[in-house]
């Protein structure tokens, strides 16, 4: 159990913890009303690229949605690791995106 968060299944798909359910369920219903679309949950990027035998370092968002046009990343924070905030730097260098942090 990392960082005390119990795992969730809500209509069929398995979060990480109630915090990120509440965000799908959420999302969804702003899907519904046409307020975002093209809702995909664990979206993998590629933030380092494989190098000889070292493998690729990736960054799997939470959710990724268009919203007015434009592409939105987010990640439902409860603990921000050294990890996350260094591919949260890389996400913004290597792809310009912005992760949105809930």
């Amino acid at each position: 159990m990392k960082y005390h968060n119990r795992k969730i299944v809500l209509d069929g798909i398995r979060f990480d913890s109630a915090k990120e359910a509440r965000r799908w369920t959420e999302l969804k219903l702003l899907e519904r009303a046409g307020e975002i679309s093209n809702l995909q949950r664990q979206v993998k990027f590629e933030v380092i690229p494989k190098c000889g035998k070292e493998r690729s370092v990736t960054y799997i968002a939470d959710f990724v949605y268009q919203e007015k046009g434009n592409t939105v990343v987010e990640d439902v924070k409860g603990v921000r690791t050294k990890e996350y905030i260094l591919k949260r730097k890389l996400m913004n260098w290597v792809h310009d995106i912005q992760i949105k942090e809930i």
